[in-house]
Order: C-alpha cells, then structure tokens, then sequence
C-alpha cells in the first residue's frame, strides 16, 4: 500500500487550501451558490471538488500555511473570492430594487412577507422578479460562467503574497451604481404607465370630486400594472442577457484593478 510522508502531505494541503478559501467566498456571496436552502454539505463539497480541479493546473506557491504569510494571503483569496460573488449578485440586486419601485407605484409595497432563502422581508413582486431572473441565470449557464470567471482569477490575480491594488477597492462600489441603473432601466416603462394612470387619477379626481377615486384607483393600478408588466416579460430574456455579459466584463475589469 502506497503512503504519502508527513511533509507530503502537508504540502498538498497547502496547495489546495488556497484554491478552497477563494471558491468557499465565492460560493458565500454568489448567487444561486449563496442560497440558504441549498445544503451546506453539498455546497461544501462542490466547492472542495472545482477547488481540486482548479489546483491542479495551479503551481506551487511555496507559502506556509500556519505563518503570517498564509494569514495574509487567507485573506486576501478571500477578498478576491467575494468581491468576484458581490460583483455578479449586483444584477440580481438591480432586478429586485425594480420589484420594490414597480409595487411601490402599484400599491403593492404592503405586500411584504419574510423570504428565508436571504433572512430579509422583500416585496411580492420583488420576489417574483428575484426568482425570474434566477432562473434566467440558470438557463444561461450564468453558473458555469461564474465558474469559468473564478477559474481565470487565478490567471489575473496568482496565489501570492503580493498585496491587492487598490483600484479594485475603488472599481467594486462604483459598480454598484449597476443596481440603480438598470433596476430603474427595467421597471421604467411600467413606471411611466403608472405614474400617467395616478396623473388621471388626480385629474378625475378634481374635476368630478363626488367621484371616489380611493375605490376605483386600486384596483386600475393593480390591473393595469400586471398587464403592462406581462407585457414588459417578453423582453427580460435579452435584457438579462446583455446585462449578465456586462457584469462578467466588469468582474473582469475589477480583477485587474487588483491586479
């Protein structure tokens, strides 16, 4: 029977501990990988599983892991590996800030209920826009691009003790801008629409004051805010598209920021 010596051992430890740390914070902040009803002992092991994968075509990096060296570099694959997951969870963040605007307009905002898979309370229609969209991500293999943007990290930014370049600290939250661009970008043409119908509304309301436009007005808004949103559907798919290609461009552009 074939063994492996102590020092041996030690060192293939220490070559795909590296590659673990940075897809375990990718997978803590990723979406669909970050999901609090997913098991944590398959996302354990599917992390364990493209971590050996990956280190295989990894050279050694010859730093100890119990120094100070391999604290700083622990944390560093950790600063890499979330900010690759918070970079890409901004377009998912962007959809549902267009569910909030769109059930604000409405009349649905009350319409809240406490969703476990992120431990917040989110709009009805933010929610149904999240779970659009996530299945939009699946069907565009978003997943297996998050992968392969993981795998080209360690083109960009190798496992060394070398420090982080702050131009990617400054890149990260000006993507963050995306949220606001795009969400009011998505929810603008039902927005519209019902920001004409409170417009009517008011009108009809002064010019026919006997009128109770509080019973009517509910009931159009949220009529006509489905329809027009139905109607909005059919365009998700490209849009989505085009935005998913957009943020692995800036995942990219913030990787070598750091680098």
């Amino acid at each position: 029977m074939q063994s492996l010596p102590l020092p041996d051992i030690n060192d293939v430890i220490t070559h795909y501990f590296w590659p673990l740390t940075r897809t375990l914070a990718l997978f803590s902040t990723a979406p669909v990988f970050s999901e609090k009803v997913a098991v944590k002992k398959v996302k354990i092991g599917l992390a364990m599983l493209i971590a050996f994968l990956i280190g295989q075509n990894l050279p050694d990096s010859q730093i100890g892991l119990l120094s100070l060296t391999g604290l700083w570099v622990t944390l560093k694959e950790i600063i890499i590996g979330a900010a690759i997951g918070l970079t890409v969870q901004f377009i998912f963040a962007a959809m549902r800030y267009a569910g909030e605007v769109i059930g604000l307009q409405m009349g649905l905002s009350f319409a809240a209920f406490f969703d476990p898979s992120g431990n917040q309370t989110m709009p009805v229609l933010a929610r149904v826009l999240n779970v659009i969209f996530t299945l939009l991500f699946l069907a565009f293999d978003g997943h297996l691009y998050l992968i392969k943007a993981l795998a080209d990290s360690y083109t960009l930014l190798p496992i060394s003790a070398a420090p982080l370049s702050r131009s990617g600290f400054y890149l990260l939250p000006e993507a963050a801008a995306i949220i606001f661009n795009c969400g009011l970008r998505v929810g603008m043409p039902v927005i519209t629409l019902l920001l004409a119908l409170n417009l009517t509304l008011g009108l009809l309301n002064r010019l026919t004051p006997q009128l109770s436009i509080f019973v009517i007005g509910f009931p159009i808004s949220i009529s006509l805010g489905t329809g027009a949103l139905l109607l909005v559907m059919y365009n998700f798919p490209p849009i989505f598209y085009d935005l998913m290609n957009d943020i692995f461009t800036t995942v990219h552009t913030i990787l070598n920021g750091f680098g």
